[in-house]
């Protein structure tokens, strides 16, 4: 039975670890970075497979990225580390998540090893679901032609979903979605992720420069390879599980001192000490981008503009799913 509960949605990190309760389940597996509109799809087939039957329904992830084992100067930057992937999973109903160690040997299985390793001899899977693009095994053998037809010999059902589409009918996918947090396209990043684009990080002290503008922020870093466009957003913000309205800028505050880029995050109508809290930042609009003014009564003018457009934005907040409701509580 799924479970929106964290403490009774079992997380596995080892084969030898797989619980038998989950065995002769129905398994989605992908990298589900930013569990995103396109993994979804692969999800929802997997939970409409298992409805009103005994087998349980559970992801199959690795971690960490692969694009990041096979390049590590370049990490892909990361829609959603592993604990926030992890959270949507579980908002999205499955009964549990196996998250397997993605290395050079690991890749380097045969594909016939991992269907009968991994899926039948461990897993004892009743059905396999997977997006059209997914490929398992050294050189890329395990196609989803391949998938198809090992299910046939061995007696598991398969299925392949086929690409999700947008609106303009592009494909959805997690390089489009970094694309768009690169040009501040938050409305875009948004719709093809089906919710508010979020990050998790700790507060910080700064120069406490927001108190004398009459705007005291908390301040955060983002990880050195966030694409996200500086400028103004709109957000939402969770505090100790209350959420807040707000304001944010990121970037190098060139009216002061162009220093190493803050998200700097002014929370409406809050009193109270945020330092070494942890926020969770939902991104919902893109006001402008980053600007130097000539004198500080110029930037506090702004300030209070900013202000008033990220309160009409996030006043008229509607959800974009059922997912970005369970994020925001706005079921409540």
């Amino acid at each position: 039975m799924s479970s929106t509960d964290p403490a009774s949605f079992p997380v596995i990190e080892s084969l030898d670890a797989f619980p038998a309760d989950l065995k002769g389940g129905i398994v989605a597996i992908g990298n589900f970075d930013g569990v995103h509109r396109g993994h979804r799809a692969v999800l929802d087939a997997a939970l409409g497979l298992g409805h009103g039957t005994h087998h349980p329904v559970y992801a199959m992830s690795f971690e960490p990225h692969p694009r990041t084992v096979f390049n590590p100067s370049k990490p892909v930057f990361r829609l959603t580390p592993p604990q926030q992937k992890l959270d949507l999973l579980r908002l999205c109903g499955l009964d549990g998540a196996l998250i397997l160690p993605f290395t050079r040997e690991f890749a380097g299985i045969e594909a016939n090893a991992f269907v009968q390793d991994i899926l039948i001899d461990t897993l004892g899977i009743s059905h396999a679901v997977t997006g059209y693009d997914f490929h398992f095994g050294r050189a890329r053998q395990g196609t989803p032609d391949y998938l198809r037809s090992a299910g046939a010999d061995h007696g598991f059902g398969v299925t392949i979903v086929q690409r999700e589409e947008d609106e303009g009918a592009e494909v959805i996918s997690s390089t489009r979605i970094r694309d768009s947090l690169s040009r501040g396209e938050i409305a875009q990043a948004n719709g093809l992720l089906g919710y508010r684009w979020f990050f998790e990080a700790d507060v910080r002290h700064g120069d406490k420069r927001g108190r004398d503008l009459g705007y005291p922020t908390a301040n955060m870093s983002l990880t050195e390879d966030c694409p996200l466009k500086q400028g103004i957003y709109a957000v939402k913000v969770r505090v100790d599980g209350a959420w807040h309205d707000g304001v944010a800028s990121y970037g190098r505050r060139p009216t002061f001192d162009n220093g190493a880029a803050l998200f700097e995050v002014f929370l409406f109508d809050f009193a109270g000490d945020l330092y070494g809290k942890t926020l969770r930042v939902h991104l919902v609009s893109y006001l402008r981008g980053e600007e130097k003014f000539d004198s500080v009564e110029a930037l506090i003018a702004q300030m209070d503009r900013d202000s008033e457009e990220a309160r009409a934005a996030l006043g008229s907040l509607q959800p974009l799913s059922e997912l970005d409701m369970k994020l925001l509580d706005l079921s409540a």
